[in-house]
């Protein structure tokens, strides 16, 4: 459920017409529903209610301040996977303490940066970078909560390129090195193993693989109790998916449900990474059509939006809804929609039948609120878009668009070219 329905023939934001953001923010332009936001983590909260637990919101989906802030205000925490991220989190109020610190990748000021803030944890995905923690903690004279990520060898059923638990990603520590892994782990003096960790995929639709995960990890957790290993926290990702086009993903109760049922016997506080799942239906991206066109075998929508603003399409051949903000067109047309970018692959959606836009309308794009701005770039030399944020009948521009001096901040031409 979110909170972008018509009024008659009019598209709305909450209790905002989309038409009036435009008329004051431009476009393209990113609109998010606060009271969409809201419903969703609770909604995810709830769920977990019965049990200790913490929704650690993965932040990569949609890092924006304010977005960040609504959940802080609920008392959510924050997934990262940078110290950008982790200086994005601090500066929306996100409690340390609630701040889990992912992804394979991490450097020494960034491992240090997150040592001295103080975040709850980090989860391992290598053997090294468990040597590396421990050296810099040492450094710090302090010690790093960890959990390891297991890559439990898992197939989520998604699309491959946001699959994250098979044996030939890059992600995580084989399962069967794992316990090794933790007894390593627990004899460094400047680590203290708290948690076990594991993320398989994103856009997940099936709660199978979820319960499948847990079951082998399960095993795993006996062993390390076994060995003296005792855990304080089980972290099992996120990656529940959300309805772009005809998906059916189990709503978060029915996933609640069937967690709590797998995990109520471990005793352990459980900590959930939903991204996509928040925030991805809270938000629409808006353009405006420059020009149609009529090819020899296609019929194109050219908007002033494209694949720097809004990448999936190309990237992952993702399908988003396409909407106008003012239903006043005649009859429908079957199209692509593609933006001005000098790429055969700048495309936001295919062969598509759509109403027959003309020059001047504005285009919605649905559910773009996760991986929409946050994947956005800078491509030909364009300014990002906008981002907005209503609540009820009032609406604030939480990022100004750029200008062309933003395009070239920190350029310098060298003196050896000057002429």
């Amino acid at each position: 459920m979110h909170h972008f329905q018509y009024r008659g023939n009019e598209l709305y934001a909450e209790e905002v017409a989309v038409k009036d953001i435009v008329a004051k923010a431009g476009t393209p332009v990113y609109i998010y529903s606060h009271a969409t936001l809201e419903r969703h983590f609770r909604a995810m909260d709830d769920a977990f209610a019965a049990v200790p637990h913490t929704i650690c919101y993965s932040m990569k989906a949609n890092s924006n301040l304010a977005v960040l802030k609504t959940f802080a205000n609920l008392g959510g925490g924050v997934d990262i996977v940078s110290g950008g991220e982790l200086y994005r989190a601090l500066k929306a109020g996100i409690d340390p303490k609630k701040i889990v610190y992912s992804g394979v990748g991490k450097k020494d000021d960034e491992i240090e940066y997150a040592l001295k803030a103080g975040i709850l944890m980090f989860n391992v995905e290598s053997e090294e970078e468990l040597d590396r923690i421990n050296e810099i903690a040492g450094s710090l004279g302090t010690k790093a909560g960890i959990a390891i990520r297991v890559n439990p060898d898992v197939d989520p059923e998604t699309h491959p390129y946001i699959t994250t638990g098979l044996k030939k990603a890059k992600f995580g520590i084989n399962i069967e090195r794992s316990l090794d892994q933790y007894k390593r782990a627990a004899a460094m003096p400047h680590i203290e193993v708290i948690g076990i960790d594991c993320h398989i995929g994103s856009q997940l639709t099936k709660i199978s693989p979820f319960v499948d995960t847990i079951r082998k990890l399960k095993r795993l957790i006996a062993g390390l109790e076994e060995a003296g290993i005792r855990l304080t926290y089980f972290d099992l990702g996120g990656g529940l998916g959300i309805t772009y086009d005809e998906e059916a993903p189990p709503l978060p109760a029915e996933y609640g449900r069937a967690i709590v049922e797998e995990t109520r016997d471990m005793g352990l506080h459980l900590i959930f990474e939903p991204g996509r799942n928040l925030v991805g239906n809270a938000g629409i991206m808006v353009g405006k059509c420059l020009y149609t066109k009529k090819g020899e075998e296609k019929n194109f929508v050219i908007v002033d939006a494209a694949m720097n603003d809004l990448a999936r399409p190309s990237l992952y051949g993702s399908f988003h809804g396409v909407q106008a903000v003012c239903k006043d067109q005649d009859g429908s047309i079957v199209a692509d929609i593609v933006g001005p970018i000098c790429e055969s692959g700048d495309f936001l959606a295919k062969d598509r039948e759509m109403p027959r836009f003309r020059g001047g309308d504005l285009v919605a794009f649905m559910s773009a609120g996760a991986y929409g701005f946050a994947m956005s770039s800078n491509y030909n030399s364009r300014p990002r878009a906008a981002e907005v944020m209503v609540k009820g009948d009032t609406f604030t521009i939480i990022r100004e668009r750029e200008n062309r001096d933003d395009l070239i901040k920190g350029e310098n031409i060298p003196d050896f070219l000057q002429k």
